[in-house]
């Protein structure tokens, strides 16, 4: 069943599928054509989670948490011997976020690109400030598959602000890292406790490069075993699900090797080796993901030679089975014209001596068929 479409301009009448015709009808999820930058506005299908604020003071010798809703003026008063996380999770409250923006005096371009969930990790010298847009890519069991969560990060010269698109419990163990008296982050600057929030993002991308491994093991066993279509959709979802993940991942590489390089007032001298070290494991993570790709296309390729396989080993079969009963058709079609003056048909062993002569036939054929390998 094919819809019209009839376009405005002069390319006429297109036939075009149901699905593509209803894909052209759907709602389009942002509705910000013509509307000025920086213009905050959340996508029309988002489902957006509570906001909760996380104050964290801390220096060497003391730390201090402080959980509000709502921001004020004291968000920027900062003791020069502390740094100051401000966690936000959730993007619900779209005013203490514009509060936010305000009183940090944060460009109303940084605060489009944190509500726009659907950012490209990238890295952003403001000299004021650094702006970094990262993706949390994490399997979810239920839906049995990836999701994304977008984390925003801007650092300063004695802060550092995380907006985190849900509330989850992803940078808990740097909370208790913080409240230990003697640990590194205590006695380092903002920069490092960014550079705690990158890696504990991309330690997330090594547990979903396993997971990926074993699905792929799997896969491949069942492949070999028996390659039947699951397995191909199987493959399908994998490819996808390969494909999302270097779309998040394949950036970081730019993001961490700016972060280094860049050489921007707000990161220290003593954070490069850090850097290079996380530039290491994002690199790794890449090759790794660029190597699971060449492998499902080989398991493409496994599947399509398994199937082809298979289907020549049935027509080898329906040909054997053709080319045995041929002779047979023939000796019958040949016996069974009913002439008058067929002098075999008034013998009496002419019957017997056919059948005999048939089973001989197809007993030698199979026999030469046997020699030959072919069965």
């Amino acid at each position: 069943m094919y819809y019209i479409y009839r376009k405005k301009q002069n390319f006429g009448v297109i036939n075009i599928s149901k699905k593509i015709y209803e894909r052209i009808r759907k709602p389009k999820r942002y509705t910000k054509i013509g509307e000025p930058p920086g213009t905050l506005k959340f996508p029309l299908e988002s489902k957006l989670e509570d906001t909760t604020i996380i104050y964290i003071d801390y220096n060497k010798e003391d730390y201090n948490i402080n959980e509000t809703k709502i921001i004020d003026d004291e968000i920027k008063n900062i003791e020069k011997s502390n740094v100051r996380w401000i966690k936000l999770s959730g993007l619900k409250n779209l005013q203490e976020i514009e509060k936010l923006g305000k009183i940090m005096e944060l460009h109303p371009l940084v605060l489009e690109d944190i509500i726009s969930t659907n950012q490209r990790p990238k890295y952003e010298d403001y000299e004021n400030y650094i702006f970094i847009v990262l993706k949390l890519i994490i399997w979810d069991e239920t839906l049995d598959e990836f999701t994304s969560d977008q984390i925003s990060i801007i650092i300063g010269s004695n802060y550092v602000i995380s907006v985190e698109e849900k509330n989850t419990d992803l940078f808990d163990p740097i909370i208790e890292r913080i409240k230990v008296p003697k640990g590194r982050v205590r006695s380092m600057g903002s920069d490092y406790l960014a550079y705690t929030l990158l890696d504990i993002i991309i330690d997330h991308y090594f547990l979903d490069q396993e997971l990926i491994g074993e699905y792929i093991e799997e896969i491949e066993d069942r492949l070999v075993k028996d390659p039947e279509i699951d397995v191909l959709q199987s493959i399908y979802k994998l490819k996808r699900d390969v494909i999302d993940l270097r779309k998040s991942v394949w950036p970081m590489r730019d993001v961490v090797n700016k972060f280094q390089r860049e050489g921007s007032d707000l990161v220290n001298d003593y954070l490069q080796i850090y850097l290079r070290d996380l530039y290491d494991h994002v690199y790794r993570i890449n090759e790794s993901i660029q190597n699971y790709r060449d492998i499902i296309t080989g398991m493409l390729d496994l599947y399509l030679s398994s199937v082809s396989n298979k289907m020549n080993d049935i027509m080898k079969v329906l040909t054997i089975i053709s080319t045995i009963f041929i002779p047979l058709s023939f000796l019958a079609g040949f016996y069974g014209m009913n002439f008058k003056y067929m002098p075999e048909l008034a013998s009496p062993f002419a019957y017997p001596l056919l059948i005999i002569i048939m089973v001989l036939a197809a007993g030698s054929m199979i026999a030469f068929f046997r020699y030959k390998k072919w069965i």
